[in-house]
């Protein structure tokens, strides 16, 4: 996972999965990826089934993107299978295969929505192509890309399919 979403684009790379307890700090995968610094929790949101999704960042980068990081860890007795929603509802991404683009901001102050951002090839910005099964006890790490909402603006609501909607800090 890299800030600007290099790395994972179309290059057939999954996330890294873990059992990891989710306090450790960031820290290379296998793939040479960086995994989010999980020292501190924005929000912990959970489904019906039994999946919470872990949000420890949002931060504002100089380019002007914000970069949403976390962990979708399956505490459920059973393997949880990523819903077609996640990846949102334009039928350009859908060649993508599996992705976050389904996950929103919302600047109420400022009453606006951003969408995950595309690249030039209207690939998703976010963690795609990952495996879609989340066994017990496992966990699924993810990045998702926005452009920034202005500087004055220290709080968006995340909201995301099967999950409650969520205000989390935007630091840097």
């Amino acid at each position: 996972m890299t800030a600007c979403g290099g790395d994972d684009k179309g290059s057939g790379k999954a996330p890294t999965v873990s059992s990891d307890t989710g306090k450790d700090r960031s820290k290379k995968t296998a793939e040479g990826d960086t995994l989010p610094d999980r020292s501190k929790t924005l929000a912990t949101l959970k489904n019906d089934a039994g999946v919470e999704m872990i949000v420890y960042s949002a931060k504002r980068d100089s380019g002007g993107f914000l970069t949403v990081s976390g962990d979708f860890k399956n505490t459920g007795g059973e393997g949880f299978t990523t819903p077609l929603e996640w990846s949102g509802q334009e039928e350009a991404v859908t060649e993508a295969g599996p992705s976050l683009a389904g996950m929103t901001l919302v600047d109420s102050v400022g009453k606006k929505r951003y969408y995950v951002l595309r690249d030039t090839d209207n690939r998703p910005l976010t963690t795609s192509n990952y495996t879609s099964n989340i066994d017990p006890g496992k966990s699924l790490n993810f990045f998702a890309q926005f452009p920034a909402p202005p500087s004055t603006t220290a709080k968006v609501d995340l909201q995301f399919p099967g999950f409650p909607n969520a205000t989390i800090e935007i630091s840097g």
